[in-house]
């Protein structure tokens, strides 16, 4: 029975896809557009399935040559939109014009079916490669390419972040390769292969939400701590800022005010790293700038860089740091050393102040 042997073919990536889509359904941390492009995302994979069933299922048919050609020009033009699709999913801020270069060519597919331009299947059921039967590949090269230089440039650069990266370029890489290494039937493995990719990421972007502070976005304290104990010989400094005046935000406009302070100054912050150094908010108002592999030039920069950010806008915070030429000082002389910085800097805006009210 063809539904039987669809299913004994397709089991893992059935078991795979609902998987998923259970997860999803109690999934709180992903915002709702996003949950609701990987549900698509799981009906393409699906519906793809399908697709290449058929494809191979009618191949020992010969007499459906025709039906067989328009499942390879479908199977040909679907790929790239699926891994449009994950680029539209996962990665911020993509716009709909990421699939043009899919529906060009699905375009040139569909000429192909009557010109062979791309490809062609003969009387005898062999699949021929025309002047433009690389064109698919390239696509999906291109879109692959684009998938991980995204995935970096919207990375933190951090040790974590790479590895999903390397796991995505190994796991498409293969999708290009393979085919011309084992054939056709590696088609028969490609949505498999990608929905345990894309489900591998999710579980490791649900794991790295549970690091993020939920009001301002920077990572949380249990993300200070792990992360200051790998490879503590390359923290060259530690950053401490500490809004000032919070307590009187709150107490004379409302917590709601408050927490817009506290994101307003973690968006200063963010700007002022630009990546470079991972932020992390330890506290209520207290925050924790850790720096690798720096100068003490860079970091004094940085310091002004946040206050004159933070200038910027209606709040004030006070700043310390602590710096270790060689790496050699314990992370917990430099945070005391940093806080001591910090609350003296505190010491003396709240003085001035007392003196301007004066």
């Amino acid at each position: 029975m063809v539904f039987t042997e669809y299913v004994i073919q397709n089991w893992a990536l059935i078991l795979v896809l609902l998987g998923f889509a259970t997860s999803l359904i109690s999934t709180v941390f992903l915002e709702k557009k996003i949950v609701l492009r990987m549900y698509a995302l799981i009906a393409q994979v699906f519906l793809l399935s399908i697709v290449v069933f058929a494809e191979f299922y009618f191949a020992d048919h010969a007499e459906h040559r025709m039906l067989r050609t328009y499942l390879t020009a479908l199977r040909y033009s679907a790929t790239p939109f699926l891994i449009a699709q994950i680029i539209f999913t996962i990665v911020k801020r993509q716009r709909w014009f990421i699939f043009i270069p899919a529906i060009l060519l699905t375009i040139v597919d569909l000429i192909s079916v009557p010109t062979g331009v791309v490809f062609r299947i003969d009387e005898t059921a062999a699949m021929h490669r025309g002047p433009l039967g690389l064109l698919p590949y390239i696509v999906v090269g291109f879109y692959c390419a684009m998938l991980i230089v995204l995935m970096i440039q919207h990375s933190s650069k951090g040790t974590a972040e790479k590895i999903p990266i390397i796991y995505f370029a190994f796991a498409f890489l293969a999708g290009i390769v393979m085919p011309f290494l084992i054939g056709r039937e590696y088609a028969q493995i490609f949505c498999t292969t990608i929905a345990i990719a894309v489900f591998v990421y999710y579980v490791f972007s649900i794991l790295q939400v549970t690091k993020k502070d939920p009001l301002t976005g920077l990572l949380n304290r249990q993300a200070y701590y792990a992360d200051i104990s790998g490879s503590p010989e390359e923290i060259s400094a530690l950053v401490s800022v500490d809004m000032n005046g919070l307590k009187v935000i709150n107490d004379t406009q409302g917590h709601t005010a408050g927490d817009t302070a506290i994101s307003t100054v973690a968006g200063c912050f963010l700007r002022a790293v630009r990546r470079r150094f991972p932020v992390y908010r330890v506290g209520g108002d207290e925050f924790v700038i850790v720096c690798r592999k720096t100068s003490e030039d860079e970091v004094i920069e940085l310091t002004k860089k946040i206050h004159e950010l933070v200038g910027e806008t209606q709040y004030s915070c006070s700043i310390g740091y602590s710096y270790s030429a060689d790496g050699k000082k314990p992370i917990d002389e430099l945070l005391s050393e940093s806080d001591a910085k910090m609350y003296a800097e505190k010491q003396l805006y709240y003085k001035e102040k007392k003196a301007l009210a004066e």
